[in-house]
């Protein structure tokens, strides 16, 4: 199903380089032969910790002697250091390093070690092969040390809630999941939970908030069972990393959503004739897909899903990122020239499926042209079935704009239900200030709003 190469590099949610909870990025170097490179010496963690000095020295042609060959292939010292130097306009200096830890990752060995930068936490995950190289590099959020424990929301009534630890799918690609049911037999009308981009946990967790959570215990608390799961970049992502040469998002996402529809239809618990696909973010915008290749849902839920083509979403968030603080850098102004250049690389029918995913933002070619194309309102249009659509009008990530593409498409189509709230953001938590939300919103506690809660349970039942 998957072949080819080695290096994955994602930065999700808070860090808006690309698109935010939208787009996993993978970056993928074309196969050649593999370069022959002598191992490494010396214990990991030492070579980890040497490797984040070399990054804060901005010493990146050091820095890119720790990569195995594929690596070097797919993230060169000049890219490592573009990389190094569009996270630092994010989050601003490295300062400390404030813990570690140590795992195992599909045969893999995974430095984790979290970081503290000017203004959040960041994790910095190095993946080592057996020559002790890295073989994979990803920068993640990281939960501020300060940051609340999660706490179920108000509108949530545990003694009406049952949770039950399951698996979806099988073989190499089965993933951990929770089934949360309200109290009693059933059977349960459902909604399987569709996550945004990146390495999303079951709970779609962003520092303090768990939306995904919030979602499954408010809705069991008022007579709709919920399932989400962990999803296959990050159960699976070394696997991905080492055969992600055709990657799509019909294996980064839309595979294991049908999973999750099959494994309810054999449930005693579950109402198989109300099963429901909720997608948030990418896979609001991928629901339609969703949609179109099976016959067991009852109908869609649309979570500030993207209407607009990926790549004219990134430059968007950029260049509002950039913006933020009323003035654009000249780093950041090159950033976002060579954002737009390579946007308009991406829209080219012509593009040849070796290009190299450093020239197409980090992402494999086939990932971009299988989207090629892909009009989600116009695609929801062709569908049978109900769809209810929302929106927080603070969203900076998907903005009004796309809900006004869903509406203009499916405005007037029996069964389709519009609602935008005001006050809330692309998590659909509230925030304050005037227009729209900013990236460090994310890292506030808080809860999906109870009016979206009642808007889901209304349409469900």
């Amino acid at each position: 199903m998957l072949k080819g190469c080695g290096i994955m590099y994602r930065l999700k949610k808070i860090l808006i380089l690309f698109f935010v909870l939208v787009l996993v990025l993978l970056g993928c170097a074309k196969k050649e032969e593999p370069q022959t490179l002598q191992p490494l010496k010396g214990d990991i963690n030492a070579l980890a910790s040497d490797f984040i000095a070399l990054l804060v020295k901005e010493d990146f042609e050091s820095a890119s002697e720790y990569f195995d060959a594929d690596m070097l292939k797919a993230l060169p010292q000049d890219k490592l250091g573009e990389i190094w130097g569009q996270l630092k306009d994010q989050v601003g200096a490295y300062q400390d390093e404030l813990s570690r830890k140590q795992e195992v990752t599909d045969g893999y060995d995974v430095i984790i070690v979290t970081t503290q930068f000017e203004k959040s936490p960041l994790n910095i995950r190095m993946v080592f092969n057996s020559d002790k190289r890295i073989s994979g590099l990803f920068f993640q959020p990281a939960e501020s040390a300060s940051a609340a424990r999660y706490e179920v929301p108000a509108y949530a009534d545990m003694d009406k809630v049952i949770e039950e630890e399951i698996v979806i799918g099988e073989g190499e690609w089965a993933l951990p999941g929770t089934l949360t049911f309200p109290s009693g037999d059933g059977p349960w009308p459902m909604v399987v939970l569709v996550h945004g981009s990146g390495p999303n946990d079951r709970d779609e967790t962003m520092g303090p908030n768990k939306p995904f959570k919030d979602l499954a215990l408010g809705l069991a608390s008022r007579g709709i069972g919920v399932l989400r799961y962990d999803k296959r970049t990050l159960v699976h992502g070394q696997k991905i990393i080492s055969e992600a040469e055709g990657l799509t998002v019909q294996e980064e996402t839309i595979e294991d959503a049908l999973l999750g529809v099959a494994f309810l239809k054999g449930s005693e618990k579950v109402d198989s004739n109300h099963i429901f696909v909720l997608g948030h973010s990418l896979g609001g915008m991928l629901v339609p897909r969703i949609g179109i290749q099976t016959k067991d849902i009852a109908g869609l839920i649309i979570m500030a899903g993207a209407a607009r083509p990926l790549e004219d979403l990134i430059v968007e968030q950029m260049t509002y990122i950039a913006e933020l603080d009323g003035t654009i850098s000249d780093s950041e102004k090159a950033n976002l020239a060579e954002a737009e250049r390579l946007a308009l690389k991406v829209k080219d029918l012509s593009l040849d499926p070796d290009t190299p995913a450093s020239e197409l933002m980090g992402v494999p070619a086939e990932y971009w042209l299988d989207l090629q194309g892909y009009q989600p309102a116009e695609i929801a249009k062709t569908l049978e079935i109900k769809m209810l659509i929302l929106q927080g009008e603070r969203d900076y990530q998907v903005t009004m704009q796309d809900f006004g593409i869903w509406k203009a498409a499916l405005d007037g189509k029996n069964g389709v239900i519009f609602k935008s709230f005001p006050s809330l953001n692309h998590l659909m938590m509230a925030g304050t200030g005037p227009g729209l939300s900013k990236p460090e919103e994310y890292q506030t506690p808080g809860h999906v709003a109870e009016e979206v809660i009642e808007a889901i349970v209304g349409f469900v039942l």
